[in-house]
C-alpha cells in the first residue's frame, strides 16, 4: 500500500448487483457476507436473518432480472464479482449520479467496523465524516496533537510516567484498561513530546536540577516562550490553509477554490499577513508593499466568493462586508489563539516551581523530611492530574477551532455495508464450505 494511499478516502464505485430472478435470494445472501456493498433500499436496512428476503423483495425485476444499486470499494468489485458468477449473476459498474457524494470509507478501516478506532482516527471522526473527495488528516492531526500536548506539559519526569502508561496499557495485561488498547501509541506519542519539551525546559518533576535547561526556562522566559508558540501555531495554520486548498480544490476545483476562505484565497491573505509580520521585523519596505498587495488581492477575492454565495445585489453586498471582516479577525484571532501553548506551558511549569519550593522549604534531616516528601508526591500528582487534562482539553481546542475549521466545510457520510446476519442454515452451510476449501 502506498502512504498516499492513506491520505484519501477508498475509492467508490457506483454499482448495480444483477442476478436472475429466481437466484436473487442467492446472491444476495453472496453481497451479505462479502460486506462489500452499501444498498439503497427503499427502507432502513436492518440486520436480522429476514433482511435477505425483504431486500429481495424491494430489487426492482426487469423480466426474468432483478437489480439493486449501490456503492462497493473499486477493489473489492472484482472479489464479489467472482462470487456471483456461479449464480449467473454479477456486479455491473455504473457512472455516478452528478452532484451525490460517496460514501466515505477510510484505508485501514475495511475490517475494522467493529473495532474501536485508533485515537488519531477518532479525533477526525468526532469531528466529522471526511468527504469522500477530501484528503484525510487524521495521521498528521494526531502529530501536531501530542507536540502541543508535550509542549504545554512539558516536564521529563511526568512526560517519562506517561509513556510507562502507554506501555502498560499496550500490554493488556490489566483487564479493566484493555478496552483503551488501542490508544497506547497515543499516550506513549504525548508522554515523549512531554520528555521532549521537559529536556527542553529542564523540568524533571518541577525544575529539580536533575538535568540541565537546554532552550528556556518558562518561568524566567515567558516572551521567548511566547513567540515560539505563535511561530508553531502559524507553521500549523499554514499546513492547515494547504489541506483545505487541496479539499476546495478536489470538492469543487480550481474556481471554488480560488474564491473560498478556507482555499487559496485564505492561505494568500494567511501568507500576506506573514509577510507583513517578517517586513516589520526586518524593517525591509519592499516586502511590506508585497504584503499589502497580495492581501488587497486575498480580500478582493474572498469578497467576491462570499458575494456570489450570498446571491449579489445589495444585500449581498452587505453580507459579504459583513463576513469579510469576521474573516480578517477570525484569522488574527485564531494565529493569537495558539499563545496558550505558552500560557499553560508556564502554568504548568509555575505549578511545579512551587511544589518544589515547599518540599525544599520543608527539607530538614528530620521528622520535616517525611512532609516534604509528602508534599512533592502529592503537588506531583495534583499537577499531573490538573495540568494533564488542561493540555488534553487545550490541545483538542486548538485542533477543532483553529486547524479542522480550515480543513474541512462539509460532512461526508461514513460507508455502511449491506451485511444481515444470514439464517443458521445458510451460515453453517458456509462455513462447513470454507472449511473443506484447500
Amino acid at each position: 500500500m502506498q502512504w498516499r494511499e492513506t491520505l484519501s478516502p477508498i475509492r467508490m464505485d457506483r454499482v448495480a448487483v444483477i442476478a436472475p430472478a429466481d437466484r436473487t435470494r442467492d446472491a444476495l445472501e453472496e453481497v451479505a457476507r462479502s460486506a462489500a456493498v452499501e444498498l439503497e433500499l427503499p427502507y432502513t436496512p436492518g440486520d436480522g436473518p429476514e433482511e435477505i428476503d425483504r431486500a429481495a423483495g424491494a430489487a426492482v425485476q426487469n423480466g426474468a432480472v432483478t437489480g439493486l444499486v449501490g456503492w462497493a470499494p473499486s477493489r473489492r468489485v472484482p472479489e464479489l464479482q467472482q462470487a456471483l458468477n456461479p449464480l449467473g449473476a454479477g456486479v455491473v459498474p455504473l457512472k455516478a449520479p452528478r452532484g451525490v457524494q460517496p460514501p466515505t470509507l477510510l484505508t485501514g478501516n475495511e475490517h475494522r467496523t467493529r473495532q474501536a478506532p485508533k485515537f488519531s482516527r477518532l479525533l477526525v471522526d468526532t469531528y466529522t465524516t471526511v468527504p469522500y473527495a477530501d484528503v484525510d488528516p487524521a495521521r498528521l492531526a494526531g502529530l501536531a496533537y501530542v507536540v502541543m500536548f508535550g509542549m504545554m506539559f512539558g516536564d521529563a519526569g511526568q512526560g517519562l510516567l506517561l509513556v510507562l502508561a502507554g506501555l502498560i496499557v499496550r500490554s493488556g495485561r490489566i483487564a479493566k484498561i484493555r478496552r483503551f488498547q488501542r490508544t497506547w501509541l497515543f499516550i506513549f506519542g504525548a508522554g515523549l513530546a512531554a520528555v521532549f519539551f521537559g529536556v527542553l525546559y529542564g523540568e524533571f518533576f518541577g525544575p529539580t536540577h536533575v538535568i540541565p535547561v537546554l532552550w528556556l526556562e518558562p518561568v524566567e522566559n515567558p516572551i521567548p516562550l511566547l513567540i515560539a508558540a505563535l511561530i508553531f501555531g502559524a507553521v500549523l495554520l499554514a499546513f492547515a490553509f494547504t489541506l483545505g486548498t487541496i479539499n476546495r480544490v478536489r470538492e469543487g476545483g480550481w474556481g471554488y477554490a480560488l474564491y473560498a476562505r478556507t482555499g487559496l484565497a485564505g492561505a494568500l491573505l494567511f501568507l500576506a499577513v506573514g509577510m507583513l509580520a517578517g517586513g516589520l521585523v526586518a524593517g525591509w519596505t519592499p516586502m511590506i508593499v508585497a504584503a499589502a498587495v497580495l492581501a488587497l488581492l486575498a480580500l478582493v477575492l474572498i469578497f467576491t466568493g462570499l458575494f456570489v454565495e450570498a446571491g449579489g445585489g445589495g444585500t449581498g453586498t452587505m453580507q459579504a462586508s459583513v463576513e469579510l471582516v469576521d474573516t480578517v479577525i477570525q484569522l488574527a484571532s485564531n494565529l493569537v489563539s495558539f499563545t496558550r501553548l505558552a500560557a499553560f506551558g508556564l502554568t504548568h511549569a509555575a505549578l511545579m516551581s512551587i511544589v518544589w519550593q515547599g518540599t525544599t522549604a520543608l527539607w530538614h534531616p528530620d521528622w520535616r523530611a517525611v512532609l516534604a516528601v509528602l508534599v512533592f508526591l502529592v503537588g506531583n500528582a495534583i499537577t499531573f492530574a490538573l495540568e494533564g487534562l488542561v493540555a488534553a482539553i487545550q490541545a483538542l481546542r486548538l485542533e477543532y477551532y483553529e486547524l479542522f475549521s480550515r480543513i474541512f466545510t462539509d460532512e461526508g457520510r461514513p460507508f455502511k455495508p449491506w451485511s444481515p446476519r444470514l439464517p443458521e442454515s445458510e451460515a453453517s452451510g458456509s462455513s462447513t464450505t470454507e472449511r473443506q476449501t484447500p
